[in-house]
């Protein structure tokens, strides 16, 4: 597909606003963090903070940060409990209200995210992606982003989220930025923003797994796509377009 030229604000303002802002949010919001600090290591135990790795800016593989709103309990077996036997009152708390993006502010100011940009999707799910959604990923993952705020943070189909990223993608400007921020807010506080996220909607958690149910892909291109996954995950490799995939 033709690429559009990026406009003046991506390649000379959009960073330096990242940089602003996350380092402003980070200064006013060290009384809560310091709050959150305190409650997860009475309500979760253990680490506060939750890391993985996601891709980000063309692919490349970052470690993403969370608050943790969930506990490492198993069973007799020693495998994890399901995620609703885990997670915490505050845990659900935190999810509700997104107070567990908050430190992806630090990803944000060493440069891995941005304040506005396509959510930081899976790994095993971005490898199965078109080369058109690839574009569309191709930015900097932000803290919020247009399909959050298009279409609720988890009523919305998979297609809709492509439609909106890429929508995004073709002409990032300060105007749509401000105005995906400032909608962000009505989100977190809609009856949509469910503390179990995705979890609770119709659309298939996993990208992965819609395409295999939907028959868009065979069970042979579904292992090879969770193999090529595993293997970018472990070597912090670049996720890139795979045309065997499709």
């Amino acid at each position: 597909m033709d690429k559009p030229k990026k406009t003046l604000y991506e390649c000379l303002f959009k960073r330096f606003f990242d940089i602003t802002l996350s380092l402003l949010a980070l200064i006013i919001l060290a009384p809560l963090f310091f709050v959150i600090f305190i409650s997860s290591k009475l309500s979760i135990g253990g680490k506060v903070i939750f890391s993985q790795y996601r891709p980000g800016k063309n692919g490349k593989i970052f470690k993403l940060y969370k608050f943790r709103s969930m506990t490492d309990k198993t069973d007799e077996m020693g495998a994890l409990l399901p995620d609703e036997e885990r997670i915490t009152k505050f845990g659900k708390f935190i999810r509700k209200t997104s107070i567990d993006e908050l430190p992806q502010l630090f990803n944000i100011l060493k440069g891995d995210m941005s304040i506005v940009g396509p959510r930081p999707r899976l790994i095993k799910d971005m490898i199965f992606y078109s080369e058109e959604t690839m574009y569309a990923y191709s930015k900097r993952p932000g803290l919020t982003g247009a399909s959050q705020v298009a279409g609720g943070r988890s009523s919305s189909s998979w297609e809709k989220i492509f439609e909106e990223e890429l929508k995004y993608a073709q002409k990032v400007t300060f105007w749509k930025d401000l105005k995906i921020i400032f909608k962000t807010f009505r989100v977190i506080f809609s009856k949509d923003s469910s503390a179990e996220g995705a979890k609770t909607s119709s659309r298939e958690y996993y990208y992965a797994d819609y395409l295999l149910k939907s028959n868009k892909i065979n069970r042979e291109q579904y292992t090879l796509g969770l193999m090529l996954a595993d293997s970018l995950t472990k070597n912090k490799g670049k996720v890139e377009y795979q045309r065997e995939l499709h």
